[in-house]
């Protein structure tokens, strides 16, 4: 579906982006991750055509889009980390107007401007004024104008951004249903939309892509070690528990953590997952076991490790 071979974008003698060479597969779900100045919406500018590259080539279903430019937009839904609206419009207006641009007939808006506004829920407010809506809605409005024509491509950058915790959970099912009809390239720094809505990741540091692949993958490759949080209810004294922590194989370091309504709260550090391992050998104590989970997300250390430069020889 995208073909990016040897990508740079310069502003002067700065440069911005690359050179950077990915691909993205028909209905895959992508992720752009890095931090502010990584390159990530210089990036989605190009493949949406909204600005050309100092070097290099982008094939969206195979046409070259600095060749072809138009024809690539129309194979090209785009939300700006800014909305392209106008508040004068109605959303309903707004709609057929993003649709015209694209080159959409009348009647054919008027089939799917309904449809669109029952995936992006905005039917309440299609006749209300743009400028007049919630940050929210204008978020789905900016939604609604990248897919009115139905593209191919899918860009999305910073989807969720300025959204109360409400309209984050709202937006990120709305993005799990469109992967149904759309290929998805959404860029953010914010690890938990990531994790929840894409299924591989890019992760972009200085201007390069320094981690390529699934979660999984990153993980299996870049973690040397595993956190896990242990909540048990003791039988006997908490160093009887530490002892049996620190027993099970692989495990590096047990800490005592604190205390949670008469549980023992301890943080592993392992080699490898060993949760099961720490069950059987609580249980098999006497001990109960409240809770037993990551101490912390896994994208989260990804991230880190590669943006501070940990995985620069790999790729």
């Amino acid at each position: 579906m995208i073909e990016v071979r040897d990508l740079s974008k310069f502003y002067g003698g700065k440069r911005a982006l690359g050179p950077v060479s990915f691909e993205i597969a028909k209905d895959e779900s992508v992720g752009f991750l890095g931090l502010n100045g990584a390159g990530k919406t210089t990036a989605l500018r190009i493949l949406a055509c909204d600005l050309r590259p100092s070097a290099g080539a982008v094939k969206v279903d195979g046409i070259n889009a600095v060749e072809n430019p138009h024809e690539v937009r129309k194979l090209v839904g785009f939300l700006p980390e800014t909305p392209p609206l106008y508040g004068d419009m109605t959303v309903v207006d707004m709609l057929r107007f993003a649709g015209r641009l694209r080159g959409m007939g009348s009647a054919d808006l008027e089939r799917r401007i309904p449809e669109v506004e029952e995936v992006t829920h905005l039917r309440e407010v299609e006749g209300e004024l743009v400028r007049n809506l919630s940050h929210g809605f204008k978020q789905r409005v900016g939604v609604a104008q990248a897919i009115v024509h139905k593209p191919r491509l899918l860009v999305l950058d910073e989807p969720t951004r300025g959204l109360d915790p409400v309209q984050v959970v709202e937006m990120r099912q709305m993005i799990r249903d469109l992967k149904t009809n759309h290929t998805i390239l959404i860029s953010s720094h914010i690890l938990p939309e990531i994790s929840e809505t894409c299924d591989r990741l890019l992760v972009l540091g200085e201007g390069s892509i320094v981690g390529s692949g699934t979660e999984e993958k990153l993980s299996s490759e870049l973690l040397v070690t595993r956190r896990v949080v242990v909540a048990v209810k003791p039988t006997g004294a908490a160093d009887a528990v530490e002892r049996c922590l620190r027993g099970v194989a692989s495990v590096s370091e047990v800490k005592k953590t604190g205390e949670d309504d008469g549980a023992l709260v301890f943080e592993v550090e392992a080699s490898d997952d060993v949760r099961a391992e720490i069950c059987k050998a609580l249980v098999g104590a006497g001990h109960g076991v409240l809770k037993l989970d990551r101490a912390q997300r896994k994208l989260e250390s990804i991230f880190l490790q590669l943006v501070k430069g940990g995985a620069g020889a790999r790729h």
